[in-house]
């Protein structure tokens, strides 16, 4: 399994992103796949995820409200939509995906992850 993340650039506060995870899979609807995010001297943290077989979704309670994650099986394609963007939420934004209906908020129980793509906010 491949994934791509792509999507990232430089925006101001407040502005808008749509972030999205390529995947290489035969059938991305039954992966669930995970948001995660490292910003520069910081640990890897949790952002979204989407569930497989389903597509429930959660999210850190630092980005409830103003990211959605979406997915687009037909596509194999799982979207992460930022509005409302601030200068904490600067970072390496990376997907994982596990098969199943996993859906955790923990980076360890995600087998295949992708390169990030960088988001960078400024004030």
């Amino acid at each position: 399994v491949q994934l791509q993340a792509s999507g990232g650039g430089l925006v101001q506060a407040g502005g808008s992103l749509n972030l999205s995870c390529a995947a290489s899979v035969r059938a991305l609807s039954t992966y669930s796949v995970g948001w995660f995010r490292q910003a520069q001297g910081k640990e890897r943290e949790f952002v979204a995820a989407t569930r497989g077989f389903g597509g429930n979704t959660a999210y850190a309670d630092s980005v409830k409200g103003r990211f959605t994650c979406s997915r687009d099986n037909a596509k194999n394609t799982v979207y992460l939509q930022m509005n409302s963007l601030k200068f904490e939420d600067t970072a390496v934004y990376y997907c994982a995906a596990e098969a199943g209906v996993l859906f955790s908020p923990q980076s360890s129980r995600y087998t295949y992850w992708g390169r990030g793509t960088q988001v960078t906010v400024s004030s």
